[in-house]
């Protein structure tokens, strides 16, 4: 069974150094797993009407809908937003506003941002991973950060791969997780009751 990974990327600008992050990501979490993934890159700025739409109507409009079950059926997602008043930026948030609550549960989560200064760098503590915790998900241990600064460095990159490897493993501890029917490993009532 082929994996699917999606890739929400929330920049505003073309070219986008948010997009060109996720862009990254995506390539090192595909060679950090075993077997090529399907991967499905979604720019909220394609979307952004429809994402304003769902806000205010709550439906969502046939590609908004799609997008949202191709995020239920993903084995991992890569999220990566652009760092405004440090925070993520009011499209990223308001896209998984309307996703819902239960779409990512325990579905494997890598976080990202990029921003103009390393001053932005806790948006990943304070602002995505408690956003994505209450979603419900699985968000791996190294979010990475980008700043200006960052690009064309070492250390952006062995971040990248870091957090890629994480990600893969997730997936695969995941995968095995689901293996199962969900009961492996219960104890029958019978036995309980038994003593």
């Amino acid at each position: 069974m082929t994996r699917r990974i999606v890739v929400v990327s929330a920049g505003l600008s073309q070219p986008s150094s948010t997009r060109l992050l996720a862009e990254r990501l995506s390539a090192a979490t595909v060679d950090a797993l075993n077997e090529p993934p399907t991967v499905e890159s979604v720019e909220l700025r394609d979307i952004a009407h429809d994402i304003t739409n769902a806000m205010l109507t709550g439906f969502a409009a046939p590609a908004l809908q799609k997008i949202v079950d191709d995020l239920g059926a993903a084995d991992a997602v890569i999220a990566v937003t652009p760092t405004f008043n440090a925070s993520y930026s009011g499209l990223f948030k308001s896209f998984f506003d309307v996703i819902g609550t239960d779409v990512l549960t325990d579905t494997p989560v890598l976080v990202a941002a990029t921003g103009g200064t390393e001053r932005h760098s806790l948006v990943l503590d304070h602002a995505l991973r408690p956003m994505f915790t209450y979603l419900h998900a699985s968000v791996v241990p190294l979010g990475v950060y980008a700043a200006s600064s960052d690009w064309g460095t070492g250390a952006l990159a062995e971040r990248i791969t870091k957090a890629a490897h994480q990600l893969a493993a997730a997936v695969a501890a995941s995968a095995k997780r689901q293996a199962g029917d969900g009961f492996d490993g219960v104890v029958a009532f019978e036995t309980l009751l038994a003593g």
